[in-house]
């Protein structure tokens, strides 16, 4: 068995992030050439380095465009890589997905559109429809990014403010094939939410969007309204024509980030439990959730016996509330701390697997046993940096973010707790 659990949990997570690397999961579905031009279409955070793997491995001529946050270029010899910004879209992306459109309007059904498309995708692509400005795009994708919406909710607003995703790209490619590779951060792995389904049939309408915007208080400009009452919100159903010839292939997603860090888990001596990789709600309430199992754990050896491994994924939200720097990884562990009160034996990671949580430098961060009594020390106020969403700071200071740059994949949040065996002492405490 490991002995030291802080260094496990940054094996977990690596082992995680390398089960998403692009170099290993895009050769295995690459299709056959086709009779003409292949062209590489592709927005993401991991949408660079799926373009570089499919130049490593592919037998013809290629050509394409690509669009990545800044920090997530990598090197390539014949698909340009544009940068944009994430998570609030800007000229840069909305200039990027109008070349992309460009480009698949220019194909022949001899040639072929070989689609990469990840996390990160609908920010970099927000290319508005209609006649609805950037600037009210950009104040609409704000307020849901504060609102505590979920990702799914999120994308069916952005689907119908668009003139880039909810399947607009495909039907721009046809008559040509499509095949969409892709790369999974979200809960349940819906290929129509993924980057807002850029390829792919959209079930939802302009309904669900105004619904989504009701039930989350938020009021848009009358330019939006009315855009969303107009059949240029419409994006094309299931059945289209226009989509015929558009395939689809999930080629990495949190479940197998999470079964590669549990695989490590059961080498290093611990029994890995996978709660699930679609886990969503706020992140206070889902870091509960975690310390209820985890004290199950040390009392009575339920579900699991210690020594053993917690694992979740998906993407919780933050509906923020306070002025401080934060990201839905950080937040959750800060409230797992709190709710763990320094029960021995545990020690938490949670970080988001692109490398960046919410919009600071950090992936995530650590805990352990001692956090509490640190911050103490520190002259840090544990429940008022998680009251003002400050729990960016908070781990700043005691030097606990997980900083690893970006890595270019993205299958979302990983969440590992690793529990101890309890002595009979620390046993004591903990029911204490």
């Amino acid at each position: 068995m490991a002995s030291d659990p802080l260094h496990l949990l940054r094996r977990l997570f690596a082992a995680a992030v390398a089960a998403a690397d692009p170099a290993h999961a895009i050769p295995p579905h690459l299709p056959p050439p086709p009779k003409g031009r292949t062209v590489v279409l592709g927005a993401g955070k991991a949408a660079a380095a799926m373009a570089q793997a499919v130049e490593a491995h592919w037998p013809g001529p290629l050509s394409g465009l690509v669009v990545v946050p800044e920090g997530h270029a990598t090197p390539t010899r014949w698909v340009e890589v544009a940068l944009a910004a994430h998570p609030v879209p800007d000229a840069r992306g909305a200039a990027a997905a109008r070349r992309l459109l460009a480009r698949a309007q220019s194909l022949s059904s001899d040639d072929l559109a070989l689609c990469l498309i990840s996390g990160g995708g609908s920010a970099l692509t927000g290319l508005p429809g209609g006649t609805i400005t950037l600037e009210e795009k950009r104040a609409v994708t704000t307020a849901l990014l504060r609102s505590g919406a979920a990702i799914g909710e999120i994308n069916t607003v952005r689907k119908h403010l668009s003139a880039f995703k909810g399947g607009r790209l495909a039907v721009a490619c046809f008559p040509a094939p499509c095949v969409t590779l892709i790369i999974s951060d979200v809960p349940g792995d819906d290929p129509a939410t993924i980057a807002s389904g850029p390829t792919v049939a959209d079930p939802t309408t302009a309904a669900d969007a105004v619904a989504v915007l009701a039930r989350h208080g938020i009021a848009v400009r009358d330019a939006v309204a009315r855009h969303l009452a107009t059949p240029a919100a419409a994006t094309p159903k299931p059945g289209d024509p226009r989509l015929a010839r558009s395939r689809v292939t999930l080629v990495a997603t949190p479940q197998g980030a999470l079964e590669a860090a549990a695989a490590v888990a059961v080498r290093a001596g611990y029994v890995p439990l996978i709660l699930g990789d679609a886990i969503e709600g706020e992140a206070r309430e889902v870091a509960r959730v975690h310390a209820g199992i985890t004290r199950q754990v040390l009392r009575h050896s339920q579900p699991v016996a210690a020594p053993c491994v917690l694992l979740s994924g998906g993407e919780t939200t933050v509906t923020v509330r306070g002025p401080g720097r934060g990201g839905r990884n950080t937040e959750f562990l800060l409230a797992l701390a709190i709710a763990l009160g320094g029960a021995p034996g545990v020690h938490a990671l949670a970080a988001d697997s692109d490398g960046i949580d919410g919009a600071g430098a950090a992936a995530g961060a650590v805990i352990a046993p001692d956090t509490l009594a640190r911050a103490r020390a520190a002259g840090l106020d544990a429940r008022a940096h998680l009251d003002g969403n400050d729990s960016h700071s908070f781990f700043a200071a005691l030097g606990d973010l997980v900083l690893t740059g970006p890595t270019r994949t993205n299958v979302n949040d990983f969440r590992a707790v690793v529990i101890e065996r309890p002595s009979e002492d620390s046993r004591r405490a903990g029911e204490a």
